[in-house]
């Protein structure tokens, strides 16, 4: 499982494959696509571009498109969070991660997911974040689950040593990645 993960978002990341090409061996992608098209066109291209580089490319809420495009793995969102142990019978070689936003749903996704993505830790610009949890809270409740937990929202890449060092296996972000 990667530590460091960039997220995609229409808005945000508009130049999807030059964005992979940045990503560097070990570190992952999730594709959202949000039911688009055009972006759902672009996960062949996505996948066997992290292939020759070393990286991995998961598919939010897709699992049939991570299946065509041999896609390393699927995210869930914490409100599909019931469809993983389906998922994990039909294609059990796909990695899973999870979203979380409460002390419950870490606790239930950190026995579903191979990792977890704990948002909102820090103030983000994303649209569907809440308000943030803070580092102190947010690194209380990974430590308490048994399994990796990924710090999401508004996370910059230079935070992921101190996020680690607070208990944290990594680091998803969108805007860390678009911006740089």
């Amino acid at each position: 499982m990667p530590a460091l993960f960039a997220f995609t978002d229409p808005d945000r990341t508009p130049n999807l494959l030059a964005l992979a090409a940045r990503l560097g061996p070990g570190t992952g992608m999730i594709l959202r696509h949000f039911g688009r098209a055009d972006i759902k066109a672009l996960a062949a291209p996505l996948a066997q571009m992290a292939m020759r580089q070393g990286s991995l490319l998961f598919i939010a809420a897709d699992p049939v498109l991570a299946l065509r495009v041999k896609a390393d793995g699927v995210h869930w969102p914490e409100r599909d969070m019931a469809q993983i142990r389906r998922w994990r019978r039909r294609a059990p070689h796909l990695l899973v991660t999870a979203a979380a936003h409460s002390p419950a749903a870490l606790r239930r996704a950190s026995t579903l997911a191979d990792g977890v993505f704990l948002s909102p830790v820090f103030a983000s610009n994303s649209p569907s974040a809440g308000t943030p949890l803070g580092l102190l809270r947010a690194s209380s409740m990974a430590r308490q689950v048994a399994g990796p937990v990924l710090a999401l929202g508004g996370v910059a890449i230079d935070d992921l040593p101190a996020l680690q060092a607070r208990g944290f296996y990594g680091a998803g972000a969108v805007e860390a990645f678009s911006l740089s």
